[in-house]
């Protein structure tokens, strides 16, 4: 029987070589990937995500955390072709027009692909034409915005607004997260949600999905 619960111990504890270890010795015994994946890897990083939005897991060691998921997942990935795990939905996010602010989004990636998304990282500086561009060609269910500056924040509305004249708007949900943006702000420009860390934003992700 491989023991989920210390499987998730390890990745908040941030123990990456134990917890590659413990992924191995589960596969060596026949725990099916996508179960390692769900029960030991994604149920350890909503831990991280609500230790994280309480303050008792600062930014560095959730990147420690996610990159210890992220080794551990390539392990898992030409096995859960095989058994045929599908994504729990799709995702593309990006920084947006005229702001090349990154780490907070790169983190916010890095959870909602802990959190079993496919996620589309598209960088910084990224035009509305561009973001409806991968809405189509990506076929995604939710569209994550990201600003830091005040003054590029009014870029965001832009963004939702060629969402809507584009047509897609009834397709995508569309969050907004950075450190200027709030929920009013949210409210005013026509998203369907806000978050303020990384961990809140992979689990209003998560709520758009289900």
């Amino acid at each position: 029987m491989t023991d989920f619960n210390a499987m998730t111990e390890k990745l908040v504890a941030c123990d990456a070589e134990g917890l590659q270890t413990m992924v191995q010795t589960a596969l060596d015994g026949g725990t099916p990937a996508q179960e390692i994946l769900n029960n030991g890897l994604i149920a350890g990083m909503d831990i991280v995500g609500e230790k994280m939005e309480s303050g008792d897991m600062f930014i560095p060691e959730v990147l420690m955390a996610a990159q210890a998921m992220g080794a551990c997942v390539e392990t898992l990935k030409p096995l859960l072709g095989d058994e045929g795990g599908a994504s729990a939905g799709s995702v593309i996010i990006g920084t947006v027009k005229g702001d090349l602010h990154d780490i907070g989004k790169n983190l916010v990636a890095m959870m909602m692909e802990s959190a079993g998304l496919e996620v589309h990282n598209l960088g910084v500086d990224i035009s509305p034409e561009d973001f409806v561009t991968e809405i189509e060609k990506k076929n995604v269910q939710i569209v994550c915005l990201s600003a830091l500056l005040t003054t590029t924040m009014p870029a965001m509305k832009q963004t939702v607004d060629a969402i809507v004249e584009s047509g897609l708007r009834d397709k995508v949900k569309i969050m907004v997260g950075g450190a200027p943006v709030t929920q009013a702000f949210a409210d005013e420009i026509g998203a369907d949600g806000f978050a303020a860390d990384a961990g809140s934003a992979s689990k209003l992700a998560k709520s758009f999905i289900n």
